[in-house]
């Protein structure tokens, strides 16, 4: 579960009040889009939510955790229980796919027979099975930011965190994407996907956040043109 309770976010140093006043909960299992123009707040929300900042005044919960009051020494930990996906893939270009998604596993000391089999698994799940042993700069875009996703995912984490993953790929491939997530948030994981892209939004619709001056100024579900069409 994420919450936040009566949050607010002021930059002192630049006179700018980030976020006022949030509360916002987000159950586990949820897929749930935030959206907003920039300085909306956005990414002072994804800050908070991964203990990079803490808020000036409320409390944030995710996973279990009291962020607000997490001790330095429990936040490895934490954020062993979230799942990253970002916008420029972050990935490791000498390692192969396989490797790429392996290295999350062992940085969290799982066994090489588990990763023997969690890896196939995962690439598979991102239709990526074929790719195992190419690396990086031997992938389009859209690949590689499913291998992002593929390396997210691997952990099981109870939260994967999508930020603007769409931003760096061809569009016609970003419905591919969230497709992939939802097929993850399927898989139990709660998703939560930060975008600036309405024409995604208005066709998968679901759970909407909108951000506006670091206010909360919708928080609803709407249907999806997809589903339309369908």
């Amino acid at each position: 579960m994420v919450e936040l309770k009566n949050v607010d976010v002021q930059y002192k140093d630049r006179g700018v009040d980030a976020l006022n006043d949030v509360n916002i909960r987000i159950n586990d299992g949820e897929f749930v889009f935030i959206v907003g123009d920039s300085g909306a707040g956005k990414s002072t929300l994804l800050r908070l939510l991964t203990h990079e900042i803490l808020p000036t005044r409320g409390r944030v919960f995710v996973n279990g955790y009291n962020l607000t009051k997490l001790k330095k020494g429990k936040v490895p930990k934490f954020r062993r229980s979230l799942g990253m996906i970002f916008q420029d893939f972050r990935l490791i270009p000498n390692m192969t796919v396989f490797e790429n998604v392996a290295f999350v596993l062992r940085v969290t000391d799982k066994s090489k027979k588990f990763i023997r089999q969690r890896v196939p698994y995962v690439l598979n799940l991102v239709r990526l099975a074929d790719k195992a042993k190419a690396y990086p700069s031997q992938l389009s875009g859209g690949e590689r930011q499913r291998v992002g996703i593929a390396r997210a995912f691997a952990t099981d984490p109870g939260l994967i965190i999508a930020d603007e993953p769409t931003g760096n790929i061809d569009p016609r491939l970003s419905y591919e994407i969230v497709e992939l997530l939802m097929d993850i948030n399927k898989c139990g994981a709660t998703v939560i996907m930060v975008t600036h892209e309405h024409d995604l939004v208005q066709y998968f619709g679901g759970r909407i956040i909108n951000l506006k001056n670091g206010n909360v100024v919708f928080d609803d579900f709407i249907g999806g043109k997809g589903d339309e069409m369908e």
